[in-house]
């Protein structure tokens, strides 16, 4: 246990909450609808270099008890998204480091049918003010491949700055992938990002 985890946020019918393992059936469900939707973005297990054995696939209950394990060690915040109480997506703070870094980054996927209806910037806000607010982070890295324009799209609207390419960074959809870095640091939304998120939304209105 420790004085962050686990914790929940929520702006309105919008909400993180720790992932559990009794949510395995609705997770299931949203992903296996969403598999198409999802595969190009998807990280994927490399195949094993020579000499070397694959990696089990681990199950949903073992994903569950590692990050949770994680979370409660400190270096990672595993939530599930959801929408008026329903599961809709996945967000991870994930690589908190502390020392002179005071770093993470954060990784996040939505149904399909609950896209562009702001939700994900929304809980991208609240993760970020609780790591910069709550926990004292200074920095908060998003990694995107070049062509997913819509994950794009959410660190751009909330201000993150372009920083650049990681050749071939993250295995994802069966190869290693080009990544570009957006970041955000503390002293730049000294406001919150969430503030900063709904003076965007009310400037569009």
């Amino acid at each position: 246990m420790n004085a962050f985890w686990p914790v929940e946020l929520s702006e309105g019918p919008i909400a993180l909450r720790p992932i559990r393992v009794r949510d395995q059936r609705s997770w299931q469900e949203v992903s296996r609808r969403n598999r198409d939707w999802l595969r190009r973005w998807e990280a994927t297990v490399p195949p094993p270099r020579p000499g070397f054995p694959p990696g089990p696939r681990p199950t949903y209950r073992q994903m569950v008890r590692f990050l949770r394990a994680e979370a409660h060690a400190g270096r990672m915040l595993p939530f599930v998204v959801t929408y008026e109480g329903q599961l809709v997506g996945q967000l991870t703070v994930g690589g908190i480091t502390w020392g002179s870094m005071c770093s993470a980054n954060i990784g996040y996927w939505i149904d399909e049918s609950y896209a562009g209806r702001g939700i994900i910037p929304t809980v991208v806000a609240l993760s970020v003010d609780h790591c910069f607010q709550s926990m004292g982070l200074h920095r908060i890295e998003v990694c995107i491949r070049p062509e997913n324009l819509p994950s794009r799209r959410v660190v751009e609207k909330l201000g993150f700055r372009e920083e650049g390419l990681r050749p071939r960074y993250l295995h994802i959809d069966g190869g290693w992938r080009d990544h570009l870095v957006f970041a955000l640091t503390a002293d730049e939304v000294p406001e919150g990002l969430l503030a900063r998120w709904h003076g965007i939304e009310s400037h569009h209105k």
